[in-house]
């Protein structure tokens, strides 16, 4: 799939969380094909090794990979510093990372609670504290992070997570306005049901073919779909867009 080139984001310093597989291998794909200096973490080896090698034929700078538990918070600011170390800074955060474990009411204990919090939310705000300082110094940055239309339609059987994924959006307002005068721009990414192997196996083929009748559009939202999107938000041309929730959900809600 072609698209579009962004001048500003060329050797920009990018990191992206849950980069491995899924959206966020499409993420650091469609970064790394603009020219920017990326690193990724994630938590299974196997894929983001093979994505690296797989990238670095055509990459102008070398793909960064950490195994990184973001529930780890110790963890993740260790990784955070080493990566400003590797990249001299960090300008664009991508606050993907997530889990959509199914799970009824009855299941939920107080561990599982924190757990999932720690898994789908927390993160994301340290991630964000973690680089906030390099991007004043640096004049300006891009924090992104990824909701879910899930809590938008009500689906059944995912209440952490639905419950996780609307607090980010009261977690990017919040950054945005705290950050805007120090030209850091925050939003959220809100994808529709993208088609990743993960999706797949919750879904049947009739499931998704009920899905894309729900839709506005016809066919199914690939991991490129959701990068073109963040690769507009995190380029100059969206300097003035902050503060939102932007849906890449072919009208399905």
């Amino acid at each position: 799939m072609s698209g579009a080139i962004y001048p500003s984001l060329r050797d920009k310093r990018v990191l992206v969380t849950g980069g491995g597989s899924g959206i966020g291998a499409g993420l650091v794909e469609a970064f790394v094909r603009q020219g920017a200096r990326v690193a990724f973490y994630d938590r299974v080896d196997e894929p983001s090794e093979a994505l690296v090698e797989a990238l670095a034929p055509d990459a102008a700078h070398p793909v960064l990979y950490e195994h990184c538990d973001l529930t780890d918070l110790d963890a993740l600011a260790a990784a955070i510093g080493r990566t400003e170390a590797a990249l001299g800074g960090i300008d664009i955060l991508i606050n993907n990372a997530g889990n959509d474990d199914r799970h009824t009411i009855e299941q939920v204990t107080p561990a599982y609670w924190d757990e999932r919090m720690a898994v789908n939310l927390r993160h994301m705000f340290f991630a964000a504290q973690a680089v906030i300082p390099a991007m004043k110094r640096a004049g300006g940055g891009v924090i992104l992070n990824f909701g879910s239309i899930s809590w938008h339609l009500a689906l059944n059987e995912l209440i952490l997570y639905q419950t996780a994924k609307a607090a980010i959006e009261g977690l990017t307002r919040s950054l945005a306005r705290d950050l805007g005068r120090d030209n850091i721009r925050v939003n959220t990414i809100v994808p529709g049901n993208v088609q990743t192997p993960r999706q797949e196996k919750w879904y049947t083929p009739e499931g998704e073919a009920e899905i894309v009748k729900a839709q506005c559009l016809n066919g199914r939202i690939q991991p490129a779909d959701v990068a073109a999107l963040v690769l507009f938000l995190s380029s100059d041309d969206a300097r003035m867009c902050t503060s939102h929730e932007h849906f890449v959900d072919a009208g399905w809600r």
